[in-house]
């Protein structure tokens, strides 16, 4: 593996990972209380972001410092797409073993033979453009994938074209939830263990319509047999929180409305609990998702176990 830091960046670009046929960047953090067998998150960046740049609005990094686990940052090169956003709606960067989906697999496999990292125990996040390519990934790669975060995304193969992407990100149409569930279950083969969802959208996103947050909900629902109403809904840092759990009373969805929020990530950055730094689409509104969604993943007691 050949490797760099670039100056004053927190992340190693890695150079060598495989054939990487969707031609993407790989961007890793690896802190030094990583210790073999920890877990591994892919955080992938939004529209006109980077991963260093999404890294430090989000604050990854600083809790990769805490806890100790590792942290994959896949990055969209212009010349794929000129808006830097993941390809998600298209046929070859959909479907497993080909484009994008096959490099960030590549750089997965990578990373995991490199530093030691728990197979069991990786998962993946990502905004807008990347949160409908975790959706991707979480349906074409569910026996990679322990858990998922999806921010201001959308459902997996929702839209086909740009065209339907751009009437599905405003809300309009879409397949029907059966529908959205046989893409699912036909994505992959041989499903032991599906993945769990965290869902966040903003209420109030004009880029993004919130439906899709539902829609996402949906589409999973029946995967995991939690159909109908939410097992509890409860109140966390003033916003709602939806919890589907399976028959063993384990959580399997998570659904945060963010209410009043327009299109970005979810922060708190000041306090002691604070993580992240604001700006264009990394919205300050008093709740981490960055912590929650850890929290979630059971990556807080990560420093205790490694």
């Amino acid at each position: 593996m050949a490797s760099s830091k670039p100056v004053g960046s927190n992340l190693t670009v890695v150079r060598k990972f495989g054939s990487d046929p969707g031609s993407l960047k790989e961007e890793t953090y690896v802190p030094d209380n990583f210790r073999k067998g920890a877990p591994l998150v892919v955080v992938l960046h939004g529209c006109m972001q980077t991963a260093e740049g999404y890294d430090h609005g989000s604050g990854w990094s600083a809790l990769a410092d805490q806890y100790g686990f590792a942290l994959l940052l896949p990055q969209q090169r212009p010349s794929n797409n000129a808006l830097r956003s993941f390809n998600w709606f298209k046929w070859g960067d959909s479907h497993r073993d080909g484009g994008e989906p096959l490099s960030i697999r590549q750089m997965i496999k990578q990373v995991v033979e490199e530093h030691g990292v728990d197979p069991d125990r990786i998962f993946i996040t990502g905004l807008s453009s990347g949160g409908a390519m975790t959706s991707v990934m979480l349906a074409t790669y569910p026996d990679v994938f322990a858990g998922g975060a999806i921010i201001a995304g959308l459902p997996y193969r929702s839209a086909n074209t740009l065209m339907q992407a751009l009437f599905r990100m405003k809300g309009y149409g879409g397949p029907s939830d059966s529908k959205l569930e046989a893409l699912v279950r036909d994505a992959s083969e041989n499903v032991k263990n599906w993945p769990t969802i965290s869902v966040w959208h903003g209420s109030l996103d004009q880029t993004v319509d919130s439906s899709n947050a539902d829609a996402i909900v949906r589409q999973w629902q029946g995967i995991h047999d939690v159909e109908g109403p939410p097992t509890r809904t409860e109140t966390v840092d003033g916003y709602p929180r939806k919890v589907w759990c399976d028959a063993s009373g384990r959580e399997v969805i998570e659904e945060y409305n963010i209410t009043g929020m327009g299109h970005g990530t979810p922060l708190e950055t000041e306090g002691a609990e604070g993580v992240g730094a604001s700006g264009e689409y990394m919205l300050e509104v008093g709740i981490s998702s960055t912590r929650h969604i850890a929290h979630f993943w059971g990556l807080s007691a990560v420093e205790q176990t490694v």
